[in-house]
């Protein structure tokens, strides 16, 4: 396998690191690397437990699993007198004692988290689109591996995902390349000890790929320069791919609070897991101008009346509030607030990002919540992690904040479906 494998992957054969990150472009080789790596380990080592890890467990099935599978097919390895036995539909390959199974993080999208205590005895974890992982999820299967049968080797498979995600933070730093908006990674020094880092694009694997596939790639630096540098060439974006506010600026709190204009409010409710979300807007003309103000978790409604009282919003001023919950707003009622309903139905979401879109957004520089959902909220990808015209659902609770409460008080016609 030594003689196949591509240059920047050939530092892994060797190391005793626990953790092996390969992160870089597209068709740079990293899941026909890791099959290489998996099926040559299961052949050669005296003792090899891995999983083949995705977020949601369906996803496997067409994944470095099945490259496995397919490879070993092709050389003849399985079937007829062979001792290595392929099991795609519970996803397992067997040869004596070493095993390589397929396993997920969630069994569904919706799914609660996996238990992975039986993971205690693997050696190696090899983990595909590992951006899509959080840290927690992580932790619980890093906490989980402690065999002393050979070492423990965990393999974290990506494209770079946005400079705020939790993989870049732990393990690299930022390099400015002079490309607005992208950085080159770096490992930190302090996680050398533990870590090696392979960095790899197409340009590694130029062999591989034909002229039609490499003119595509070039393509895409003229008409979709966002693409390029960060799924072809790998780099590390300042937000994520297919990014919706890009141009919103920043002013300060004081400049905020000078301005001569009417403020009105917008909440968006949450309790155990979602935090709910409270804002100040101020609009003129085509200019809104957002401030957060709450951004918790656990807040009943009466608690919630009294963080409002706190940070000094007036109770006689608008208050527009999530249209989804309609109970919640009458108990703010019955606490003297002039709270009042948010438009709500199929495609109101959609509709609120389309006319924020067309206005100049100004934001304080304190709303370090509403930063950060901004550098993360992005249209919803294709299968083939494409921006797609639909917002992806998930980390906006102050942004949906304010774009419902902007919508509803500009009173915008909208048909919406419940």
């Amino acid at each position: 396998m030594r003689n196949k494998v591509l240059e920047p992957y050939s530092p892994i054969l060797t190391t005793d690191k626990r953790y092996i990150l390969i992160g870089g472009g597209r068709a740079g080789g990293r899941s026909y690397f890791a099959s290489q790596y998996a099926m040559s380990s299961l052949i050669s080592k005296p003792y090899f437990r891995c999983a083949i890890m995705r977020y949601v467990l369906g996803d496997v099935r067409n994944s470095i699993f099945q490259e496995i599978a397919d490879r070993l097919e092709e050389n003849e390895l399985t079937g007829g007198k062979s001792t290595i036995d392929v099991k795609e539909h519970t996803l397992t390959i067997n040869l004596n004692k070493n095993t390589i199974n397929g396993i997920g993080f969630r069994k569904s999208s919706s799914d609660q988290k996996a238990k992975l205590k039986s993971l205690a005895g693997y050696t190696d974890v090899i983990i595909e689109e590992a951006e899509e992982v959080s840290e927690e999820d992580f932790l619980q299967l890093d906490d989980s591996l402690r065999t002393i049968k050979a070492d423990i080797k965990i393999f974290l498979l990506f494209n770079f995902p946005p400079k705020e995600h939790w993989i870049i933070k732990r393990w690299f730093n930022l390099l400015d390349i002079g490309i607005d908006g992208f950085y080159k990674a770096e490992l930190k020094d302090s996680e050398k000890d533990s870590t090696l880092f392979v960095y790899s694009n197409y340009q590694d694997n130029l062999h591989n790929l034909n002229q039609t596939t490499l003119d595509n790639f070039d393509k895409y630096k003229r008409v979709n320069p966002d693409h390029y540098y960060n799924m072809i060439m790998g780099y590390v974006p300042s937000g994520a791919r297919g990014r919706i506010f890009k141009d919103w600026q920043p002013i300060t709190s004081k400049e905020f609070d000078e301005l001569d204009y009417t403020s009105f409010y917008s909440c968006d409710y949450g309790f155990t897991n979602d935090p709910c979300a409270v804002c100040e807007i101020k609009m003129h003309n085509d200019n809104i101008y957002v401030k957060e103000l709450i951004y918790e978790t656990g807040l009943i409604n009466k608690r919630l009346s009294e963080r409002m009282e706190q940070v000094g919003i007036p109770k006689y001023s608008e208050l527009f509030a999530d249209g989804a919950e309609p109970k919640s707003t009458a108990e703010l009622q019955t606490y003297g607030w002039n709270a009042i309903n948010t438009t709500k139905g199929k495609g109101s979401r959609k509709a609120g990002v389309d006319l924020l879109l067309g206005k100049n957004v100004y934001y304080t520089e304190d709303s370090v919540n509403l930063i950060k959902e901004m550098q993360g909220y992005c249209w919803a990808l294709d299968r083939n992690k494409n921006p797609t015209n639909e917002p992806q659902d998930g980390d906006d609770h102050i942004l949906d904040s304010l774009r419902s409460g902007v919508f509803s008080k500009l009173k915008q016609p909208f048909v919406g479906v419940a």
